[in-house]
């Protein structure tokens, strides 16, 4: 029953908020094609649910051929790869906002751990890699509230000198499998709720400790 009406809701808030925010897609459209190199989505492949592949749909925010340049997959803050519109609409998550039609289709859900790259994925431990994409991927998460500082995070380990993809892999990718085991084991329509509105909360006050006070039980992030 949670399943039915969490799909159905999907589908008609996904098509309510398109509704909505045309107004708000439009000029965004028309900026991202008149500044950077002129393109506007992103299309990439990520793996979903059952571990099964599809493409997620983003504004551009990056130089297109920004994964074969310095720094790869890994965006740190201030990156030069960002185009001119592109960190006001990564900081503001506006780039996430054409995974709507993602959710529409069925490719995703609200809420679920984010949806990655193969190359991510692998650095799941394994007994995260078997479970995390029993749930449909979501475009907010109890794993990106927690690491919503991501790209703080990597830009001061970058700055250290130290190796950024040793700590995704070893410090970042591994806690974030407990996150998302935990809210597999917690799921209700009350807790996607709650998740929904302390991502809103958190993108407007980014320093604050509310998805903890939200959330007792969730395993502590000590980085």
């Amino acid at each position: 029953m949670y399943l039915i009406f969490k799909r159905t809701s999907d589908i008609l808030l996904s098509s309510l908020l398109i509704l909505i925010l045309s107004p708000l897609l439009i000029p965004i459209i028309i900026g991202l094609k008149l500044t950077g190199e002129g393109y506007i989505f992103y299309k990439q492949e990520r793996v979903g649910y059952k571990n099964k592949i599809f493409y997620i749909l983003k504004f551009a925010t990056m130089l297109k051929n920004s994964s074969n340049m310095a720094g790869g997959i890994i965006t740190t803050k201030k990156d030069p790869r960002i185009t001119p519109m592109g960190g006001f609409l990564r900081k503001s998550k506006i780039n996430e906002l054409p995974q709507l039609f993602n959710i529409f289709l069925g490719d995703m859900s609200f809420v679920g751990p984010r949806p990655v790259m193969s190359i991510s994925f692998n650095a799941y431990p394994e007994k995260v890699q078997a479970v995390i994409y029993n749930v449909k991927p979501g475009l907010t998460g109890i794993g990106s509230i927690v690491f919503r500082d991501e790209e703080d995070l990597i830009t001061q380990v970058k700055n250290r000198g130290e190796d950024t993809w040793d700590f995704y892999s070893n410090k970042i990718y591994p806690f974030k499998g407990e996150l998302e085991i935990w809210y597999q084991k917690n799921q209700t329509l009350w807790v996607d709720f709650k998740i929904i509105v302390v991502t809103a909360w958190v993108i407007l006050s980014t320093e604050s400790n509310l998805v903890y006070k939200t959330f007792k039980t969730l395993p502590k992030r000590e980085f």
